[in-house]
């Protein structure tokens, strides 16, 4: 059985329930980055190697626009702060009505960015592994949380919203804890908290035995957290992080009993697009052809053949058939063969606030 954790206060973690009419598109400018995270999701085999040409993001966006519905418009890479049009299209989605920009950023702000863009224009959420150099370091590179957290200051200095996205793994969960007292010192106030994908990198086979192990890439048994360390430990620091002040966003993973599943991606309420025009409703698809949509041509056309769109009706015990399909691994059976939990959709959150 699943309960909710309270925090000292005696608070419980809120569900975020897909609310009607509420959109997020996730836009992938380019998959190029000047960091090399031992746990990317970037595929540049299906999500392509190119970037966007300013023309292209400007088709793009109007694609998606829908000024009569509350349109949330991530924009991410690789590096999105490496696009030189970055800035140029953050003003033409609020320009077509976006609600809100957010800009997902390793930290290094390419191009200048917090002199030319206003604090007013866009969120700016930095990816953080590690409260320390030696945590962080090691899964995101050398110098990278030096780089990450003076930049971090600067944007919260020049009045920008700010927030900080940690990706739990075996590599870094025994550490987070640590991580609500680090964004009280950088003066930041949201905190998202993310669970790994079987994506990308992470999805790969480790390398023969010979090679070098700072260079070979982990797989699902190494970077995955088990049910009770997430459930034990991601409440818990998420109710210290709101009792400092900190709003705490974190995803569902395991529904609670008697509690039903939800699908975002039968709702339609999220895309995640990519530079070579593939457009996904889920994200635990992108390492394969199963796209719903292809841009072409400046136009949204139907992916033929079997899609992701038709994997979403299907109804497991298990909860999230895409998780069954594609990230097995993640759940556990008892002795009749009955899953332990039940995988909530990746896509549905839960919320702790300040007290």
């Amino acid at each position: 059985m699943i309960t909710p954790t309270p925090n000292a206060a005696g608070q419980q973690a809120r569900t975020l329930f897909f609310q009607p009419g509420e959109r997020n598109i996730f836009f992938h400018l380019l998959t190029s980055c000047n960091l090399r995270c031992r746990h990317c999701y970037i595929n540049p085999a299906q999500h392509g190697s190119g970037m966007v040409s300013r023309r292209e993001m400007e088709q793009w966006l109007e694609l998606f626009a829908a000024p009569a519905q509350e349109s949330n418009l991530i924009l991410l890479g690789g590096e999105p702060t490496l696009h030189p049009n970055l800035v140029h299209g953050v003003r033409r989605a609020r320009e077509l009505g976006y609600r809100g920009v957010t800009i997902d950023t390793n930290g290094y702000l390419h191009h200048n960015l917090l002199a030319r863009l206003a604090p007013d224009e866009a969120v700016l959420s930095f990816s953080l592994d590690g409260p320390t150099p030696a945590v962080n370091d090691p899964i995101r590179g050398d110098g990278v949380f030096a780089t990450c957290t003076a930049n971090l200051r600067q944007a919260v200095a020049a009045g920008f919203d700010v927030s900080l996205i940690f990706t739990a793994s075996r590599l870094n969960i025994d550490h987070l804890a640590q991580m609500p007292a680090l964004l009280e010192q950088l003066g930041c106030r949201r905190f998202f908290i993310q669970v790994i994908g079987i994506r990308g990198k992470s999805a790969q086979p480790g390398k023969p035995d010979g090679a070098p192990p700072d260079n070979r890439p982990e797989n699902d048994s190494t970077l995955q957290l088990s049910p009770e360390q997430w459930l034990e430990i991601v409440p818990q620091v998420a109710a210290d992080a709101a009792a400092r002040g900190i709003r705490v966003i974190y995803p569902k993973v395991y529904l609670e009993d008697g509690e039903p599943f939800q699908c975002a991606g039968r709702q339609e309420q999220s895309y995640f697009i990519f530079p070579n025009g593939r457009v996904y409703l889920c994200p635990l698809c992108e390492d394969f052809p199963l796209h719903t949509w292809q841009i072409e041509d400046g136009r949204l056309r139907p992916n033929p053949g079997l899609t992701e769109r038709q994997l979403f009706t299907l109804e497991i015990a298990e909860g999230c058939v895409m998780n069954k399909l594609l990230q097995p691994g993640n759940i556990v059976y008892d002795a009749p063969g009955r899953p332990r939990h039940r995988i909530s959709c990746c896509l549905l959150k839960q919320e702790m606030r300040p007290v």
